[in-house]
């Protein structure tokens, strides 16, 4: 969902390949641009809303069965995303619902992204 100027949180990759140019000797170059790769690789993580301690279902919807709830301050990983039931959270009323692990869902409301629409492709 947009938030605070539409920036989303987590994504170092950037900061990561600027500390590269700055590396004179080639072993620590090589070194910095393997790691830069890795960070580049992993999957970007949101932030949950302040505050929230969010559900996370088995589908996309309320009606959908209670797997866990997430600790204060969690991110999570989102690696696609379905429509769903309609949700107003912190971010805004969504149908969007962000898979977040096999068979796991948590409302797209209440999740960081920085966008209004799809950041990861629709599930299948």
């Amino acid at each position: 969902m947009a938030v605070e100027n539409g920036i989303a949180g987590g994504n170092t990759a950037a900061a990561d390949n600027a500390d590269i140019t700055n590396i004179t000797d080639t072993a620590d170059a090589d070194t910095a641009a393997t790691a830069a790769v890795s960070t580049t690789a992993t999957a970007v993580r949101y932030p949950v809303a302040p505050g929230v301690r969010l559900k996370v279902r088995s589908g996309p919807g309320t009606q959908y069965q209670l797997l866990r709830v997430l600790p204060l301050g969690a991110t999570v990983p989102i690696t696609c995303q379905k429509p769903g039931e309609w949700v107003t959270g912190t971010y805004g009323t969504t149908n969007l619902w962000d898979n977040i692990g096999n068979g796991q869902y948590v409302s797209d409301a209440y999740v960081k992204t920085g966008s209004d629409g799809y950041v990861a492709p629709r599930c299948a």
